[in-house]
């Protein structure tokens, strides 16, 4: 028998809190608003207040649910990562301590599964660090500290080490770090019992071809496959992934016979493992999508306009049902319906409008 309460869960659909990260705009200090997101219908409210944080461009949730960590993106006097305690059940932000980011411009911040370390990118610094955290989410003394060094090609964008992202393999055991200045993708092992957690993996890096500017990673559901935006060449590379390295197989353009500028920017694979979408800012502004075959190969499969400027960000909701883009350069968050059949997104109509959004983070309402 269909229950009135199954009738109204099919109609409301599961409720998630939309986290999202934003640079300060037009003299105005922004930082982290929190609004609820029917995963059914796509609509969407704020729930909390602005958490205030100067150039909170990313954000990290640990697995439990009861952390949220944010980079405050700025040079190396100012710049800073910042704890804070959540509640599941009102979206509430609650300020516990923060650390120096020990490097210029954090752009990048990622916490392990245990929610023993948090891990930081520092762009301009070209550094990244691992601070150990405390039983409440907080973040502890004796951070490590490790600087890359070496350049590239492209004399304007990769005159040094540049960190652009720092990313946990599934499985917690290797921190992959793109480094666009570098051409390469730095791998290390991950030990959360020890003090110090990073140690370079057997296979230290994975180097790209040159001048590709290697930016995010994303790893697809089975662990075995992880896609690669190459930032400065608009492009993706599939790689193979095993115990710690990476072994390319594939490199597919966002947008072969588009004529303008164009530089990828975000990557991520939908929930059910079967697609690929990548984020081409520049004179593009639009998401490349790409079926996902039995090897992790990718075939390109269509394009959607972002309806907006500089997608530096988006994210696939967790029931895989919307795309929501966060164009930098517009001013909003342009929501999107998934078909997940074919992998196409379809314009909703709806947007969430605030000033300059870049990191988009679901997260499921508690109780």
């Amino acid at each position: 028998m269909f229950s009135i309460s199954a009738a109204i869960a099919q109609t409301t659909g599961k409720e998630y809190y939309l986290l999202v990260g934003a640079y300060a705009n037009q003299g105005k200090t922004n930082g982290i608003d929190v609004y609820k997101f029917n995963s059914q219908t796509g609509e969407f409210q704020r729930a909390q207040p602005t958490t205030i944080l100067e150039n909170a461009s990313y954000l990290a949730i640990s697995a439990d649910k009861k952390n949220v960590y944010s980079v405050s993106e700025s040079g190396q006097e100012k710049a800073s990562v910042h704890a804070y305690s959540f509640d599941a059940a009102t979206g509430k932000l609650t300020f516990l301590n923060s650390v120096s980011s020990q490097g210029d411009h954090p752009c990048y911040i990622s916490v392990d599964k245990k929610k023993k370390f948090v891990f930081v990118g520092n762009y301009s610094g070209g550094n990244l660090l691992s601070i150990p955290l405390n039983a409440d989410g907080s973040f502890g003394s004796n951070a490590q500290n490790i600087k890359h060094e070496g350049g590239s090609v492209n004399k304007e964008r990769q005159d040094k080490s540049h960190v652009h992202s720092v990313v946990l393999s599934p499985d917690n055991r290797y921190l992959l770090v793109p480094d666009l200045g570098a051409d390469k993708v730095f791998q290390y092992n991950v030990d959360v019992t020890k003090p110090q957690a990073l140690t370079p993996a057997a296979s230290p890096y994975t180097a790209v071809k040159s001048g590709a500017g290697p930016r995010h990673i994303t790893f697809h559901p089975n662990g075995k496959y992880a896609y690669l935006a190459l930032e400065l060449v608009a492009q993706v590379a599939a790689f193979d992934f095993k115990n710690g390295k990476l072994q390319e197989k594939q490199i597919i353009a966002l947008n072969p016979d588009f004529k303008g500028d164009m530089t990828a920017a975000d990557i991520h694979v939908s929930p059910d493992g079967k697609f690929l979408y990548a984020s081409n800012r520049g004179e593009a502004n639009e998401l490349s999508i790409y079926s996902i075959d039995k090897e992790g190969k990718l075939t390109a499969v269509g394009r959607q306009s972002v309806l907006g400027k500089t997608p530096r960000n988006f994210a696939i909701d967790p029931t895989g049902n919307f795309v929501l883009a966060a164009n930098q350069n517009s001013n909003d968050v342009v929501i999107f319906k998934r078909d997940s059949k074919t992998g196409l997104l379809t314009p909703t109509g709806k947007k969430i409008e605030l000033h300059k959004p870049v990191c988009l983070k679901f997260v499921e309402v508690g109780k």
